[in-house]
């Protein structure tokens, strides 16, 4: 039995250009209809995710800034729940001022000034370079670097999307083996391993795809939509 579905946004229920796809839209509405609530876990910023959670109707609350974040209408006084102190983040952001220089500025995500708990470069600088700028960062070892396919996340090594995501469902009551996840990228694993139902849509990466239990014939949000109907609905 499914309890509840938890979902990322970007190459998963949006297409390669982050147009939402309304096959996804209408799955998961079809799923909150016969009270299987969904949960937003994304990479995106709190206000980014809580438009997308409300815009589609999904209820069980979400996960943002790759587990950095949780929020739950309702719960922790309607108040945004950060899981981390961004301490490393911050001195790894000076540090890679220092190095980087003008590529800093010109690299970093423009949505930097609203995350809470990681700091994020969009894909026009090499993966290569910033964890280069990083090899003598003197907390390297606490932190994890994601690529999301749409963007270059860096996070404390202390959370993550399943750690949060588990959070989140415990204080619900709702068993993890009972949560399907769907996703599409390499920050998704951790959170498709802590669920008991691991969907990779179509288009994911093969690492995702190794790991879980079932491989979406279709892509994006069609891949949601059919993983739904099959497992959920």
């Amino acid at each position: 039995m499914i309890e509840a579905i938890a979902v990322d946004i970007d190459g998963t229920i949006t297409d390669n250009e982050r147009r939402i796809c309304i096959s996804a839209i209408e799955a998961l509405r079809k799923a909150e209809n016969a009270n299987i609530p969904t949960i937003i876990v994304t990479g995106n910023v709190v206000n980014y995710a809580y438009a997308t959670e409300v815009l589609i109707g999904c209820s069980g609350g979400l996960v943002a800034e790759n587990g950095g974040v949780v929020f739950k209408e309702g719960e922790n006084n309607n108040a945004v729940e950060t899981m981390i102190q961004r301490d490393f983040i911050t001195s790894a952001e000076k540090h890679l001022k220092e190095k980087l220089g003008e590529k800093f500025s010109k690299h970093a995500s423009h949505d930097n000034m609203y995350r809470l708990t990681e700091t994020v470069f969009y894909k026009t600088i090499d993966l290569k370079e910033i964890k280069k700028a990083l090899t003598d960062f003197k907390y390297i070892d606490e932190l994890e670097i994601y690529d999301s396919g749409f963007a270059l996340h860096i996070t404390d090594k202390r959370i993550n999307k399943g750690s949060s995501l588990r959070y989140l469902c415990e204080r619900n009551n709702i068993n993890m083996k009972n949560v399907m996840a769907i996703g599409d990228s390499q920050n998704d694993e951790d959170f498709l391993k802590e669920a008991g139902v691991k969907i990779a849509v179509g288009n994911a990466e093969d690492k995702l795809k190794n790991i879980s239990d079932y491989v979406c014939k279709n892509q994006f949000g069609d891949g949601v939509a059919e993983a739904i109907e099959k497992f959920a609905l």
